[in-house]
């Protein structure tokens, strides 16, 4: 594919992206006007966009085998597809049961999406030329998840739309994403043995499934301590037991436990738990920070972490570009592991006094960080597993990057919560009773103020433990040896690899031919 070619692939897929992320964050600031139109429950409110996140993680492993074994732009459509029809619906719901189902359907083609547009661009594109594009993957990946809260704060707010447009608003851009990827995405389809691990895939969902639905409900729903807990986190670790099991004895597994032989895919794995832990669980309370602590607006909030999308953007684009035009990788993603590490590192001193120009440098540095390593540990992936596999090899990075983000949001709110009781309890005044986030609207204006101060020093624990799991995915980058970026794409990978795996097949059966079968044949100049 000549590089417009190659472009106008990448705007189907891109636009499919910017779709699905900016349709997953577009309840952000709609779902208080939902739950009270919908008469739901704070329970159901979390529900909302927990299951979405939920059916999008545990799926990402199998959309990522599939492509290995099925077409994948044939995939790409299905997940645009699934997703659509998830959010027709969604707009449509009627109650919040229904609600969250139909959201739950839309994070099985969000999964899709997350997995096959890197899958799709390994694909197409080489190692050592992919580094031009990542700044279009990095700019979608920072600004749909902005604009969507913004952009449904004024659905919500216009006369005339309401807040079911925010799941209708995306529905022509997947249906021009359809079409720009039907006319434009030319893959040849490498034909294989297809054999489904259905009972491992089974597995897999169910118990990363049970492990997130534990670690998003404990400490509120129920105790950590409690017989459901104790029940939650069993269960999930016997179904992944199994799962581990299964796989290591299915012909084509879902994650191929021979990936963890290669160094460089077990530690960017574990690099990327940790990044995923350290970016989705921090940033998700920058807008608590901004909006308790500091007093600004929904919208305001979204825009004050505008310096972390643009250090993201730039800093993935810049490195991109260096590491394509010289073909070395490692250096930036070690500078990205220490600008994350620095940017927590930082984070970690504010308090609700914080100048706000430096909280913006602050996040310029994190953001910069993140976009250094996140696509390119997956690219360092892609360079280093066989072609047959670069599918489940960047999926489960993709995966695990996911389980980290969810696991760290639940956990780190968790800290939150416990250093923020402790900060109020110290500073009420003596025989005031108890104060909280619930009664901050009802609070006389000293305690709300104490409540806001506690939310705003309380936040530095948070980016303090980010700092401390951003040094483990330093360690692991460190770790990892660099090796020189493949010049051929992955179908011509593929192609060479079916190849030279025939040309075996040919030269065992050769070497195996039976006795009787070597005395039937004619010995040379013999009639």
């Amino acid at each position: 594919m000549t590089r417009r070619q190659t472009l106008e692939a990448l705007s189907g897929m891109l636009l499919a992206m910017f779709t699905a992320f900016l349709s997953s964050t577009i309840v952000a600031n709609a779902l208080p006007t939902i739950v009270v139109t919908l008469h739901g429950t704070q329970h159901q409110y979390t529900w909302v966009v927990t299951a979405t996140l939920l059916a999008s993680t545990a799926t990402t492993p199998i959309w990522g085998k599939f492509a290995d074994l099925f077409d994948k732009k044939l995939l790409v459509q299905l997940s645009i597809t699934i997703f659509t029809v998830g959010s027709v619906l969604a707009g449509f719901a009627q109650s919040m049961e229904t609600l969250i189902v139909w959201r739950t359907l839309q994070g099985l083609g969000l999964g899709g999406l997350q997995a096959l547009i890197v899958i799709v661009m390994a694909a197409i594109i080489s190692p050592r030329e992919r580094g031009r594009y990542t700044g279009l993957i990095a700019t979608v990946m920072s600004v749909a998840p902005v604009a969507g809260p913004l952009l449904g704060g004024v659905i919500v707010d216009a006369p005339g739309l309401g807040w079911r447009w925010c799941f209708w608003v995306g529905v022509p851009l997947a249906v021009i994403a359809l079409v720009v990827l039907q006319r434009t995405l030319k893959l040849p389809v490498i034909k294989r043995q297809v054999s489904i691990d259905y009972l491992g895939a089974a597995l897999i969902a169910g118990g990363v499934s049970d492990l997130l639905i534990w670690i998003t409900l404990a400490g509120s729903d129920f105790a950590w301590d409690s017989p459901t807990s104790f029940l939650l986190a069993g269960l999930g670790i016997a179904l992944l037991a199994a799962a581990l099991v299964v796989e290591a004895k299915a012909k084509e597994p879902i994650i191929p436990l021979r990936l963890f032989r290669d160094r460089t895919t077990t530690l960017a794995t574990i690099g990327s738990i940790a990044v995923g832990v350290a970016m989705f669980g921090g940033a998700v309370f920058l807008g608590q920070y901004f909006q308790i602590a500091r007093g600004y607006s929904p919208t305001v909030s979204g825009l004050l972490t505008l310096p972390m999308i643009v250090g993201s953007t730039l800093s993935s684009t810049l490195s991109g570009i260096l590491i394509t035009r010289f073909g070395r990788w490692k250096r930036y993603i070690v500078g990205g592991g220490v600008l994350t590490l620095v940017g927590f590192g930082l984070l970690a001193t504010i308090d609700h006094t914080t100048d706000m120009v430096l909280l913006g440098a602050y996040l310029f540095l994190l953001g910069s960080g993140m976009g250094m390593t996140m696509q390119n540990l997956v690219l360092a992936v892609q360079n280093s597993v066989a072609a047959r596999d670069l599918g489940a090899a960047s999926s489960t990075v993709s995966f695990f990057r996911s389980l980290g983000g969810t696991a760290g949001v639940s956990v780190l709110g968790a800290v939150l919560a416990n250093h923020v009781t402790a900060l109020i309890a110290q500073r009420l005044p003596a025989g005031s009773g108890s104060a909280g986030l619930g009664d901050l609207a009802d609070l006389p204006p000293a305690i709300a103020t104490i409540v806001r101060e506690s939310y705003g020093d309380a936040t530095a624990l948070i980016f303090l433990v980010s700092a401390g799991l951003a040094l483990v995915s330093l360690i692991a980058i460190l770790a990892i040896r660099e090796v020189p970026l493949r010049t051929e794409t992955g179908i011509e990978r593929e192609r060479a690899e079916a190849a030279a795996e025939a040309a075996r097949t040919a030269a065992q059966q050769a070497t195996h031919q039976t006795p009787a079968a070597r005395s039937a044949s004619p010995e040379p100049g013999s009639s």
